[in-house]
C-alpha cells in the first residue's frame, strides 16, 4: 500500500503523462505535493521505483515514467515513449530550420553553476541557433543558476549550449550529473581515480567524487546572453 504522498506522486505522474506524453518537472511535483524541498520529491521517487511503480527513462535524467497504478495494477498505456517524443521533436524541428540556416536546441532546464541542483528534465522549450555553430544532434541548451563559474565569463542567467557528443578532456567545462540525481556546470579534473568539479571562482571549494559517482553530460560549447 503507498502513502499518502507516494500516491498523491504517482496520480499526478499518470495524470500529467496522459494530459501532455512528458513529465513533470521537481518544480511542478513540489507545487502539486505541497513540499518545500526537492529533496522530499527525491526520496518519493526513489521508494516509488524501489517498489517498481515507476522507472527512470534511460540517458534522461529526472525523467519518470509510471509502470504501475496506484492500486498496483500494470500501467499501460498508448502514450508515445518519452525518449522517442524527445527524439522527434529534435528531428522535426532540425529539418524545418535547417532551411533558414537555423537550428533548434531544447532547453532541458536550469543548471547550477554553485551547489549542485535537482537534474533537470523538461524538454518542451527550444531556442534557435545558428546553424554554423557547428553542434551535433545531441546538443541541448541550459539556463545558468548561481554564480560559480563568474571568472569563466558564465553568469546567473545566461543560457549554456552543451554539445553530448564531443570529447571530454581536463580543463573542459561540463556539464556533470552526480549520483544520477544533481546536475551541474563545472571544470573537470581526472585525478588518477577520482574526478574533481572545479568552480571559477574563489568563494566556492572542488568538490572530489569516485568515478562511479559522476556521469559526463556534454561539453560546453557556447553561451547566450539577454542584456
Amino acid at each position: 500500500m503507498l502513502t499518502l504522498k507516494q500516491n498523491q506522486l504517482l496520480s499526478f505522474l499518470i495524470k500529467r503523462i496522459e494530459e501532455n506524453g512528458v513529465s513533470p518537472s521537481y518544480e511542478e511535483i513540489c507545487k502539486e505535493l505541497s513540499l518545500k524541498s526537492k529533496s522530499g520529491i527525491h526520496r518519493i521517487v526513489k521508494s516509488l521505483e524501489e517498489r517498481g511503480y515507476i522507472e527512470r527513462l534511460e540517458n534522461r535524467a529526472r525523467a519518470i515514467a509510471p509502470k504501475k497504478n496506484t492500486n498496483g495494477q500494470p500501467y499501460i498505456t498508448n502514450i508515445i515513449d518519452l525518449n522517442k517524443k524527445f527524439s522527434d521533436l529534435k528531428n522535426k524541428n532540425n529539418s524545418i530550420e535547417n532551411d533558414v540556416n537555423l537550428k533548434k536546441v531544447p532547453l532541458l532546464g536550469k543548471i547550477a553553476a554553485g551547489t549542485p541542483i535537482e537534474a533537470i528534465s523538461n524538454y518542451d522549450n527550444f531556442i534557435e541557433i545558428p546553424t554554423n555553430y557547428s553542434l551535433s544532434n545531441d546538443s541541448y541548451a541550459l539556463t545558468v543558476e548561481g554564480d560559480s563559474m563568474i571568472d569563466e565569463g558564465i553568469l546567473d542567467g545566461d543560457v549554456v549550449i552543451i554539445d553530448n557528443k564531443v570529447e571530454v578532456k581536463n580543463g573542459d567545462i561540463v556539464v556533470a550529473l552526480i549520483d544520477k540525481e544533481e546536475a551541474t556546470l563545472k571544470k573537470l579534473r581526472k585525478r588518477g581515480d577520482s574526478i574533481a568539479l572545479e568552480p571559477a571562482n574563489k568563494n566556492y571549494k572542488t568538490q572530489i567524487y569516485g568515478p562511479d559517482r559522476v556521469t559526463i553530460q556534454g561539453r560546453l560549447k557556447t553561451l547566450i546572453r539577454e542584456y
